[in-house]
């Protein structure tokens, strides 16, 4: 959104047209007033009186300081274009008649882009006669969609596209993938340790009862 714009979004004072407003604001008794009443408010607290829902009824303003206003408005901007993350295709290109090899490699790489958060777009291209084989095409793609369940939701079905057959993926969520188990490590049991005095006692007293016994 350009910046001569967005000030041209919000009514602000005496620009506002409503007979009556909603008035919402910081350390004010929020309500519905007269727009006369909600000007004189927000005089009063040397701030501004803003439109920020004309549709609703009655329009609700803000009462604020309008620069700092706006300025908040351009950081909020900001900060929601940081977030918004661009769709990314990468596109896998089979044969009707893929090796083991070729596949398993292709699978690796498509597993990668969907961990990476990119969607794919995997056809089986025909070239020629080829186009005979579109069964055994469409059997491949869903063999690939099996083999990639924990890392993608299908969004299309294989569909036939001139010479191409094309079957789309979307990333599943971060998090959805199975992480291997750990290998439990097994504690090894740990005698006690024999206390000397302990010992010592106890072969005194067998001491003593043998003598008691020899007497």
């Amino acid at each position: 959104m350009k910046k001569e714009n967005l000030r041209d979004l919000y009514r602000v004072n005496e620009k506002i047209r409503a007979r009556e407003v909603r008035v919402v604001g910081d350390n004010i008794e929020q309500g519905v007033y007269p727009l006369t009443q909600a000007l004189k408010m927000a005089q009063g607290e040397e701030l501004d009186l803003i439109e920020i829902s004309p549709s609703a009824v009655p329009p609700v303003c803000r009462i604020a300081d309008y620069q700092k206003f706006i300025y908040q408005q351009k950081k909020r901007q900001k900060e929601q274009k940081a977030k918004s993350v661009k769709i990314v295709v990468k596109e896998i290109r089979f044969g009707p008649q893929t090796d083991d090899h070729d596949y398993n490699f292709k699978l690796k790489h498509a597993k990668s882009f969907l961990e990476e958060g990119a969607k794919v777009k995997a056809y089986v291209f025909f070239k020629g006669r080829s186009i005979l084989f579109k069964e055994q095409g469409e059997v491949l793609l869903l063999r690939f969609a099996n083999d990639l369940e924990d890392y993608a939701k299908v969004e299309q079905l294989p569909a036939l596209e001139g010479k191409k057959m094309i079957i789309m993926f979307s990333p599943k969520k971060t998090g959805s993938v199975p992480k291997p188990a750990k290998p439990e490590v097994k504690k090894e049991l740990v005698k006690e340790p024999v206390i000397a005095s302990e010992a010592k006692q106890t072969s005194e007293d067998i001491d003593s009862r043998n003598d008691e016994k020899i007497e």
